[in-house]
């Protein structure tokens, strides 16, 4: 079975400093880890660096470099869509295939904006890839939370057009599946079925959690997900 690890909230910055933490050193660890085990894919899901300038991108490559998997990432709303393109050209995505599943990234950020939309546009291609999908099951990837954290995360930072975007995602019986970030804390809700599961920060959480942390999926081939969160 494929194995998918899920990392958020890199917020790499050009000081080792960010956020009060050395968000460069947090990844390293986390990045040391990886490299004992065995996945196939590695997804970055979005504020891969704190002030999104070009070195601090370059830096990020560097600290990911161990890693031989493939990687894939997505913009979060600290990104800056341009610089990031320049240095990870070859890591964005629309989807991805691990053998009978597919990841299909949706874009949630706002420009200047901290909460998320998912615009019509963007949600016409869901449905369409969704539909053309030729896999048997299917995850949704995108940057902000899409339920209540039920937490002491402000809600009013998260996606703010959630409705809208379940109105497509509750059309299509093949998403097992939905993974953001954003929030900077471990949990998971449910939907018709759907799990729904937030990542940890590789920088710091947002809630009582003093660990950093990632995601480990392990894919089943009857469309069952075995999830582990690692922490750090």
């Amino acid at each position: 079975m494929p194995k998918l690890i899920q990392i958020s909230d890199c917020h790499i910055d050009d000081q080792r400093i960010a956020m009060g933490v050395d968000s460069q050193q947090n990844l390293q660890s986390v990045i040391e880890r990886l490299q004992s085990s065995k996945f196939d894919a590695l997804l970055i899901n979005g504020d891969l660096t704190h002030h999104g300038t070009t070195s601090s991108y370059q830096i990020l490559k560097s600290i990911l470099s161990p890693i031989k998997q493939p990687i894939f990432v997505i913009e979060g709303n600290h990104d800056h869509a341009q610089n990031l393109g320049e240095v990870f050209k070859e890591n964005l995505f629309n989807s991805f295939k691990l053998d009978n599943w597919e990841i299909i990234k949706i874009n949630s950020v706002q420009v200047g904006k901290t909460s998320g939309l998912v615009v019509s546009t963007a949600l016409f291609e869901l449905d369409k890839a969704c539909l053309n999908s030729s896999a048997e099951h299917i995850i949704i990837t995108l940057h902000h939370p899409i339920v209540p954290m039920n937490s002491s995360w402000d809600d009013e930072l998260s996606l703010e057009n959630p409705l809208d975007l379940f109105q497509v995602l509750d059309k299509h019986s093949k998403i097992r599946m939905i993974i953001f970030g954003h929030a900077h804390e471990a949990g998971e809700f449910s939907r018709l079925d759907k799990r729904i599961i937030s990542c940890p920060s590789t920088a710091l959480q947002f809630n009582q959690e003093t660990r950093i942390g990632f995601n480990e999926y392990e894919l089943n081939q009857n469309g069952t997900i075995n999830l582990k969160t690692q922490w750090i």
